[in-house]
């Protein structure tokens, strides 16, 4: 409704001789409670009409109805003027607009950007909080893509370090030569399972040693397990033959089982960077801070940067010994990546307990000169916790993802066979909708919440066809494409003679898709969107309700854009799911 501020301008122009800028006029949507579409904040204008908020929107009410065609009506609430649209300009938005095939799609802004996600570690399954990760994401990738970005998704996996040497050693005292093809067992929880087997003998000995008068500090020094894990990472940086022939084999065998699990999400990504290549990066960059004055060496020749005077503290780039802390890898694998991709901007999905070390990082690339640190992001994410008592896992502490994502596919089997509806489906295409069901759901209650947002997931609330679930949206959009089906629907643009309120309702909230996307995208949340999805399927139903028997109607204009309605609102729906990693069935 661009229109508005350009006929605002006139009128301002008009009755107050003073020419004022675009933004000075702040055209909000009108609440549900008061007549009209549009509403123009007054208070700014005031200052030039040296009026009232009262009678300035009066007098610019009276002379848009009079002065413009598509302005039919106002009224005054305190400095807001709501304004009444003529039924005919929406109409022909719907047809021209709205009702195009590229309404929605944003063409190329020319600018690249990089997601970094999922970052796993490669001694143990991927759990719940990796999949509240990987799809915020993936999903963050598919909406800055439909906003325009050339984007690049990336996998930074810590596949090195004293974790991955656990695994190792414990596989080695007992494991008896297993493998995933004699266990039958997905690579990544055989690993993990020895993670656990090191855990369980590692405190045996830290409890042996206590016994016998250590502390709980020299005892988990001294304990023979973790000095052999030690020494296992020593001989592994030294490249011994024999160590890093086993964590070549036992990360294969994790990363099968992680490329099961990828697929399963229905992730993907366009380069893996591994830790084992990027962990002596930095190194450079120290050197390069130190040149600069950036950095300082202490007495004991460790190297640090002094943020006290950022409102941070002090902070350690390079130990005394010449070896990395992870800032060190992070910096030198900031700098690879930009010198990858030459991104404009850059974003790493991360929970929020690494809040600080990203604004430590960014602040360091910031302060050492380099252009491209003011477009890295931290999109910051909170824990996922489950109700008390749901889904333990075998461990009993973390909800390993693959079976979250089988108990999320059976319960949807369980449901949608209660309710009957796919007696007459075949084998294969009721588990492929039990499929997209379950991980619909998984998908739709983990993103509708605001990333910063800790959230707590209920598996049974997220199945369900009723409210603000995705089994809900998707079965609105089968509904939609059931009945187009049944009525040999083909587009064509009509006006009716008249529209109901809840049609009007509908155009205007279809019409929003383009700038729910805009908005989304610049806050890197699918959760906006979401929503928006959710109170569109609602919105249809509430007309589907109102409106019912439109198979029934006899042919002509009404009739023709009633199903207009419908095919664009099951295109959004579409549309705007697939943004969200979800799938919308065309029967359910």
């Amino acid at each position: 409704m661009n229109f508005i501020i350009t006929e605002t301008q006139k009128a301002i122009l008009e009755l107050y001789k003073e020419e004022v800028a675009e933004s000075v006029i702040n055209i909000q949507e009108t609440r549900k409670e008061f007549e009209g579409q549009a509403t123009i904040v007054v208070f700014p204008i005031t200052k030039i009409s040296k009026k009232s908020p009262e009678q300035t929107a009066t007098e610019i009410g009276e002379y848009l109805v009079a002065n413009v065609e598509n302005i039919t009506k106002f009224n005054v609430v305190k400095g807001f003027l709501n304004l009444s649209i003529a039924e005919s300009y929406f109409l022909k938005q719907f047809n021209e607009e709205v009702l195009a095939a590229d309404f929605g799609v944003y063409p190329s802004n020319g600018k690249k950007v990089m997601v970094e996600y999922s970052s796993p570690n490669t001694n143990k399954p991927l759990h719940l909080g990796h999949v509240r990760n990987n799809l915020l994401g993936y999903s963050v990738s598919e909406l800055l893509k439909a906003y325009g970005y050339d984007v690049v998704k990336v996998n930074l996996v810590n596949d090195r370090g004293i974790h991955i040497c656990k695994s190792m050693l414990a596989w080695q005292k007992w494991g008896n030569g297993e493998t995933p093809e004699s266990t039958g067992e997905k690579g990544d929880h055989l690993v993990g399972r020895y993670y656990v087997i090191f855990d369980k003998e590692y405190k045996k000995e830290i409890d042996a040693l206590k016994a016998n008068g250590q502390t709980e500090e020299e005892a988990k020094k001294n304990a023979p397990l973790i000095k052999e894990a030690q020494q296992m990472l020593l001989k592994w940086e030294q490249g011994d033959e024999e160590v890093v022939s086993l964590w070549k084999t036992m990360n294969e065998w994790v990363y099968a089982g992680f490329n099961i699990t990828y697929k399963n999400l229905g992730v993907d990504f366009d380069k893996f960077y591994y830790e084992s290549n990027t962990y002596l990066l930095g190194k450079g960059t120290v050197d390069e801070g130190l040149a600069k004055g950036v950095f300082f060496k202490k007495e004991d020749g460790s190297v640090w940067i002094d943020l006290t005077a950022d409102g941070l503290d002090q902070k350690l780039v390079l130990r005394a010994d010449g070896t990395s802390v992870y800032i060190t890898q992070d910096l030198g694998t900031a700098e690879m990546k930009h010198d990858d991709f030459n991104m404009d901007e850059s974003i790493y999905v991360v929970g929020n307990e690494q809040d600080y070390h990203f604004k430590v990082l960014f602040l360091i690339l910031e302060k050492l000169g380099k252009s491209w640190a003011k477009g890295l992001y931290h999109l910051s994410y909170g824990m996922v916790d489950l109700p008390n008592g749901k889904m333990k896992s075998r461990e009993g502490t973390v909800v390993d993802a693959d079976e979250l994502i089988e108990s999320m596919v059976t319960t949807a089997r369980e449901k949608t066979e209660e309710l009957g509806k796919t007696n007459d489906f075949a084998q294969e295409d009721k588990d492929e909708l039990y499929k997209n069901i379950g991980l619909g759901a998984l998908k739709y209650f983990l993103l509708k919440v605001e990333p910063k947002k800790r959230l707590l997931f209920n598996p049974a609330e997220s199945i369900d066809f009723q409210g603000n679930t995705g089994p809900f949206i998707q079965y609105t959009h089968a509904r939609i494409k059931s009945l187009l089906a049944k009525a040999n629907y083909e587009l064509t643009a009509t006006i009716p003679a008249e529209i109901l309120p809840v049609e009007l309702e509908m155009i205007l909230l279809l019409a929003k898709y383009p700038a729910e996307i805009a908005i989304a995208a610049k806050a890197y949340s699918p959760a906006s969107l979401a929503n928006y999805l959710y109170e569109l399927a609602k919105l249809f139903n509430k007309f589907y309700h109102e409106v019912p028997h439109i198979l029934k109607m006899e042919e002509g204009a009404e009739k023709q854009f009633r199903l207009n309605l419908c095919k664009k609102t099951a295109d959004i729906i579409n549309r705007g799911m697939l943004i969200l990693g979800i799938t919308s069935p065309e029967r359910m």
